[in-house]
């Protein structure tokens, strides 16, 4: 069972390293303009670099020559630390405390000249290591420093993440604590295992160590991609509403095109592969130009149509949770038929068009995601036969 799980984490060590180093070149852009993010995202790529310099492959071919054993040790460790020190750095930083962000550099240039320290004064020695028998090399002090490096840092970062992720009001901050928390506080067991071993020579924990720390890469690449997927996830989810909304505003617009930032391009795929505006604001122009064309257009909605479309849409079977929407799209067919024969329209008029309270909101915050959700089902009404089928 132990050889099983020693065979798992180390099998997991190279997927956990390429994670992490995806994750960091993901986030790099974004970390180097938000001051905020730095600081995690520095606690992850130095946890990469570490976990890349302890890889099996990456220590035999360091170690080809014996004489660079000692130095491919100090460096790892020292890598590690340096580590430790982003963490705290990146834990200072949530919190803000100019004093805790000041602390961390110290005690993290404190345990760099430690460890450098007792390695100059330990008798000759080769990689540093802990043997299952007998003492560390290259000395219990040694050790001991290196491990209390980890284990305050780990300490800190897990309490802190831990009450901030229940503090804070954003899904995705709370989620990327909780991920980062989590991976933390395997690191930290990882190192309270090598606290027991220095200590007490127990050996029991010792299997899972490979697991621990593999996982723990996996999970603080997981926790910085978090704003990276939520992005995605608001990406996939606007051009999914863009894509839908296009016949209808493409529609309107064709009738009202001063509405119309851009004119229409020759197809939705066109349309969402070169937006004409910023992708991130392209739902929002298509919400406020189609809400637009709709009170346009409401000029030219003859006396009783509303009330017909009502009637037609109850007599169709429409389900009644979409009833208002579909009457909204034969009133808009209608209109906009209207237009472009050219007949006058009543200016003034438009305020006797009966709309939905979404058409009705300010476009901001949650008031554009159920404006553009009620012109989606406008929209797909739009194209039905019942609304095909209406003539008033």
């Amino acid at each position: 069972m132990a050889a099983d799980l020693t065979a798992w984490g180390d099998w997991l060590a190279v997927p956990s390293v390429v994670g992490l180093w995806i994750a960091v070149l993901l986030r790099a852009p974004a970390a180097l303009r938000a001051p905020n993010q730095r600081g995690l995202w520095l606690a992850v790529a130095t946890a990469a670099a570490a976990m890349t310099l302890n890889l099996p492959a990456v220590v035999t071919y360091a170690m080809r020559d014996p004489h660079h054993s000692h130095a491919v040790g100090l460096v790892r460790n020292l890598i590690g630390v340096l580590s430790a020190g982003a963490v705290l750095y990146f834990v200072a930083a949530a919190t803000r405390g100019r004093g805790l962000q000041l602390a961390s550099w110290t005690a993290t240039l404190a345990w760099l000249t430690a460890l450098v320290a007792l390695d100059a004064a330990a008798p000759a020695h080769g990689t540093h290591t802990m043997p299952p028998a007998g003492d560390p090399v290259p000395s219990l002090a040694y050790w001991l420093v290196l491990i209390s490096a980890h284990v305050t840092a780990n300490t800190v970062c897990v309490a802190l993440c831990w009450r901030y992720s229940r503090r804070t009001g954003s899904r995705g901050l709370a989620a990327g604590l909780r991920l980062f928390g989590l991976g933390t506080a395997l690191a930290g067991l990882f190192w309270c295992a090598y606290l027991l071993k220095a200590l007490f020579g127990s050996t029991w924990a010792m299997p899972a160590l490979p697991l621990l720390m593999n996982l723990h890469g996996l999970l603080r690449g997981a926790a910085i991609l978090v704003p990276t997927l939520f992005t995605l996830r608001r990406t996939t989810t606007d051009v999914a509403t863009a894509w839908r909304i296009w016949p209808l505003w493409r529609d309107l617009v064709q009738a009202v095109p001063h509405v119309a930032l851009n004119a229409p391009r020759t197809g939705r795929v066109a349309e969402l592969l070169w937006p004409p505006v910023p992708r991130n604001l392209l739902v929002y122009r298509k919400v406020i130009e189609t809400r637009d064309a709709i009170l346009i257009l409401g000029e030219y909605v003859a006396p009783g149509v509303q009330e017909l479309a009502r009637g037609h849409v109850t007599g169709e079977g429409v389900p009644e949770q979409r009833r208002t929407a579909a009457a909204l799209a034969c009133v808009l067919k209608e209109a906009r038929r209207v237009k472009l024969a050219g007949h006058p329209g009543a200016p003034g008029k438009a305020a006797d068009l009966t709309l939905p309270a979404a058409v009705q909101t300010t476009a901001e915050g949650s008031g554009l995601d159920d404006e553009a959700r009620f012109l989606v089902d406008v929209a797909q009404a739009y194209a039905s036969p019942t609304t095909t089928a209406f003539t008033p």
